[in-house]
């Protein structure tokens, strides 16, 4: 009946997971967009074959770690048959240890994607209705109650993986199609769902992945693809209220350090800001004394540039590992089980981390330059906080103020979680990468960089308004029509925080950089 699952939910329109590497793309529509999954008929004979191999090692004489043994520090105690589907049920019962906040549905569907891809290679020797089951929760929108705590990101996001492995069997916690909380049992039942009895091998191939951690190391991703164009936007905006020039993005003295981030980001630059009557105004040297602007107007596409290249670091890592068979022990392609440690979470962790920092400095210079703004010295006969009548209004002022609290704690979220390790298993697992915890804080970095930028985006759009009667930029002009599509221009104050929660929500959706994209071009 499980096998019958991936039929009943075939759609032209579903993501097809087979025996090669799942892409960034599909992964981000499975757990984003709630696209549906369909296993391949070359993945189900894969899977069928290695299961073979599975069951021939079960039923003979030979102890095989995962299989007839024990798990961890206990992997020299040999398992009797009639007991091991027992061992892969306290196997799951007792991973399945989390404790905190529940995480986001998309979280959990990304980890269950990946963890279904690395089935279907046929490197885990489950049974392919075990898979075809897995595919099935995917399908009903059937999503595991997940814990925010757990992980230690080494043989695995062991505990994260287990309480889906329990939705599987129909214990456990999970949210229905529509968001409600209830027994695993009674959502597999009303999806119309069999649990399954999981045999030999399938407790560990379940839960011994990366794929908490390399599900959210994409999903930054794809975020922050969004928000590096986005701070070139708030850059040129700032650029251009604050009176800055556009003659440091020049393409030639880009060249005289070729790093790609940076010409991808000056290049950007120079079309936001291009035909600017505000940058005009001030072109002619006897009217403009300044030499050179501040490094967080002047710098920009170096900082912005360096976490482009961070970025494609930690893309060619996570690609990589898209096209991973994590398990252990593994079933190669000529039939052998062997133990390895390929699970371990090292080298996505590192870039979690990385990109972590190149979050907090990016929102850093971004505060930088919303600072500017409010101070009379420095933001060229603006009024002191961008406030309509200084004194009784305050303008911008605590709008910065959250500003910097925020990327005050992105400067904590850039402390490394992977230069700690701290030991389990009865020092067996004397080694663990807390790429999970990499990914949590990451999450939250992106967050605070998101809200950091919108900030950015609403003082200066407020900056450029005040030069009125000059106008913006072809480029910037669009994205301020776009943002007071939503929120008003300068005036007396008024409650900011709604006014900051609609910008936050302009730059976390794109509307603001399709803006600006609609009227220059995509921006690199």
């Amino acid at each position: 009946m499980a096998a019958q699952h991936s039929q009943q939910n075939s759609s032209p329109d579903a993501v097809r997971i087979g025996l090669g590497p799942l892409s960034a793309t599909d992964l981000v529509a499975v757990a984003r967009t709630g696209a549906a999954v369909e296993l391949t008929e070359e993945s189900m004979a894969e899977m069928a074959r290695t299961r073979a191999v599975v069951e021939g090692l079960a039923a003979g004489p030979v102890p095989h770690y995962g299989i007839s043994t024990g798990f961890g520090a206990l992997a020299t105690t040999h398992i009797p048959a009639e007991r091991r589907a027992q061992l892969q049920r306290s196997l799951i019962r007792s991973h399945a240890a989390g404790s905190g906040d529940t995480v986001e549905t998309e979280v959990v569907r990304a980890l269950m994607t990946l963890r279904l891809s690395t089935l279907a290679t046929g490197r885990t020797g489950v049974r392919p209705s075990t898979a075809t089951t897995y595919a099935a929760l995917l399908n009903a929108r059937v999503t595991p109650v997940v814990h925010e705590y757990g992980s230690l990101g080494c043989s695995g996001d062991l505990a994260p993986l287990a309480h889906c492995a329990l939705a599987l069997m129909g214990e456990g916690e999970v949210f229905d199609a529509d968001g409600v909380r209830r027994p695993a049992s009674e959502a597999l039942t009303a999806a119309g769902i069999t649990p399954v009895q999981l045999a030999e091998k399938e407790g560990l191939a379940l839960i011994n992945g990366t794929d908490g951690m390399l599900g959210m190391l994409i999903m930054a991703l794809a975020d922050l693809e969004r928000l590096v164009r986005t701070a070139d936007v708030a850059a040129a905006l700032s650029v251009e209220g604050l009176l800055g020039t556009d003659d440091v993005f020049a393409d030639d003295l880009q060249q005289l350090r070729p790093h790609p981030g940076q010409a991808a980001s000056a290049g950007n630059l120079r079309r936001l800001l291009a035909g600017s009557p505000i940058r005009d105004s001030h072109r002619d040297p006897a009217a403009c004394t300044r030499v050179q602007d501040a490094y967080s107007l002047r710098c920009a596409p170096q900082v912005s540039g360096a976490v482009r290249d961070t970025m494609a670091h930690a893309r060619t890592v996570a690609e990589r590992e898209l096209a991973s068979a994590v398990d252990n022990p593994v079933i190669t392609p000529d039939g052998r089980v062997e133990s390895n440690g390929n699970f371990h979470g090292a080298p996505v962790a590192y870039v979690l981390d990385f990109l972590a920092i190149a979050a907090a400095d990016l929102a850093s210079i971004s505060e930088r330059r919303t600072d500017r703004f409010c101070d009379t010295s420095r933001n060229h006969g603006l009024n002191p906080f961008l406030a309509d009548d200084p004194g009784v209004d305050s303008g911008q002022m605590i709008a910065q103020y959250t500003q910097a609290a925020i990327v005050s704690e992105l400067k904590r979220l850039a402390v490394p979680a992977s230069v700690d390790s701290i030991p389990s298993s009865a020092m067996q697992e004397d080694h663990v990468s807390m790429g999970w915890s990499a990914a949590r804080k990451l999450r939250r970095a992106v967050d605070g960089l998101t809200r950091v930028l919108a900030i950015e985006i609403l003082t200066a759009a407020r900056g450029v308004d005040l030069r009125r009667p000059l106008e913006p930029a072809a480029g910037t002009g669009a994205v301020i029509t776009a943002l007071r599509a939503h929120v008003d221009g300068p005036g007396p104050d008024r409650h900011l925080s709604p006014e900051i929660e609609r910008t936050v929500a302009l730059v976390a959706d794109g509307s603001l950089l399709t803006a600006a994209e609609h009227a220059i071009g995509a921006l690199d």
